[in-house]
């Protein structure tokens, strides 16, 4: 059998003393993935290891280790599963994983052209699960593509949707990911053009969620149509298209695709940043009405992430998120849940302007009730409290009692502090 000298290790080499290597699974400029199977527990899983002429390159080695990090905090079923990391003698870092079998979604591509709408919908929702799990940890993936969404089965054959190769996620300063977390100059173009953003074109560094949001629907305009929404003849063309011109309109190459739909396509390419979904879980919502019924536990969770996350419920009415416990000062801002937020009055402001109002409709009543000329309350049958005598009808009233007459009342509005006053 024809082996490669430049692989860190062969087929039939045990490594740790417990994986025996199989074959590969595929390769590219600084990594291979190849088969093994536990020695004594017969289990097979996927070794990936750096390339030997990687290990002078510490960018490549700190991203190969961040996979690993990252990806091992995840813990959806949406994402590979990393079990192990070890290092060869030789230097060599690798990362054990989850053995998968079946296709990533380029090849699905490649093999059917444009899918069906509930299907392309649906892989999409799963991945959105997998990329809100990671944007509540900080994690931003930067390189979301087909090739890296990995379409497998379940064990009652329905379909899987896997998010493959953290390798160039961002993550935040201080979400428990050692080193140096981003790894990046500001000036790097890092990831896949074809899926990048404007902003990410211009910096790989600076970017946020939103980045993965474009990414997801570049790819969900490509399972509908079989084709790029900017499409060129040569890399630097696209990647002025995607920085420049708007993107070819899906329902011209898939008239079958719902104008809402489209629309909510459109608005993942806004390039404009405050245009675009402001999250996954917005966007996961825009989708929930083309989406087939096996989606529905994908949304569920979405919105449970979303709200564990921001610490808000998500898909709530307005009247019963009021009644949520909130105990901060000032207005709790609903997070956006399709795109429009509730501004929501806290528990004190609620409490204290009830307080306010009782204490006027008191006030006010009690000058009614000593308004001279006013008929007395009947007294109460058991009651100790007797009627006051009439006043002599001869008697006008004194200067001094006039004067102690209590003013009319002016009714006050109670007015609900805004949002902006809180």
């Amino acid at each position: 059998m024809e082996t490669n000298p430049n692989l860190p290790v062969l087929p039939g080499d045990v490594i740790a003393g417990k994986y025996k290597i199989e074959r590969v699974l595929g390769s590219g400029g600084f990594g291979v993935v190849m088969a093994a199977s536990h020695v004594v527990l017969g289990d097979r899983v996927a070794l990936k290891f750096l390339l030997p002429h990687a290990l002078d390159k510490p960018e490549i080695v700190g991203r190969f280790i961040r996979e690993a990090q990252s990806t091992v905090r995840i813990k959806s079923e949406h994402v590979g599963r990393v079990s192990d990391v070890g290092q060869l003698p030789s230097g060599v870092p690798y990362i054990v994983m989850e053995y998968l079998v079946g296709s990533d979604l380029a090849q699905v591509l490649h093999r059917k052209g444009a899918l069906p709408v509930e299907d392309a919908v649906d892989y999409v929702l799963q991945a959105c699960e997998a990329i809100a799990e990671a944007h509540g940890l900080g994690i931003v993936h930067r390189d979301l593509k087909p090739s890296n969404l990995f379409l497998t089965r379940r064990v009652d054959g329905s379909p899987l949707v896997k998010v493959l190769d953290f390798g160039i996620a961002k993550a935040s300063p201080g979400e428990g990911i050692h080193g140096d977390v981003s790894l990046t100059g500001t000036q790097a173009v890092i990831g896949s053009p074809l899926y990048m953003s404007p902003e990410q074109l211009r910096s790989a560094k600076r970017v946020d969620g939103r980045a993965d949001v474009w990414s997801l629907g570049v790819i969900l305009f490509e399972l509908l149509t079989g084709a790029s929404p900017f499409p060129a003849e040569s890399l630097s063309a696209v990647i002025a298209k995607i920085i420049a011109d708007p993107p070819d309109r899906l329902r011209a190459m898939r008239p079958d695709v719902s104008q809402a739909l489209e629309r909510t396509v459109m608005r993942c390419l806004e390039k404009d940043l405050a245009r675009r979904w402001p999250s996954v879980g917005a966007l996961a919502a825009a989708l929930a009405p083309a989406a087939p019924a096996r989606s529905h536990t994908s949304l569920e969770r979405i919105a449970a992430i979303s709200a564990r996350a921001t610490e808000t419920p998500l898909s709530v009415p307005s009247d019963v998120l009021a009644a949520a416990r909130d105990d901060r000062p000032g207005a709790m801002t609903a997070t956006e849940w399709s795109g429009a937020s509730v501004v929501v009055p806290s528990r004190r402001w609620r409490v204290a302007v009830a307080g306010i109002g009782l204490v006027v409709v008191s006030v006010a009543a009690t000058a009614l009730l000593l308004r001279p000329g006013r008929e007395p309350p009947p007294a109460v049958s058991g009651s100790t409290v007797a009627a006051p005598p009439p006043p002599a009808a001869s008697a006008p009233p004194s200067a001094s009692a006039a004067s102690a007459e209590p003013p009319a009342v002016t009714p006050v509005a109670i007015v609900e502090p805004s949002a902006a006053a809180s």
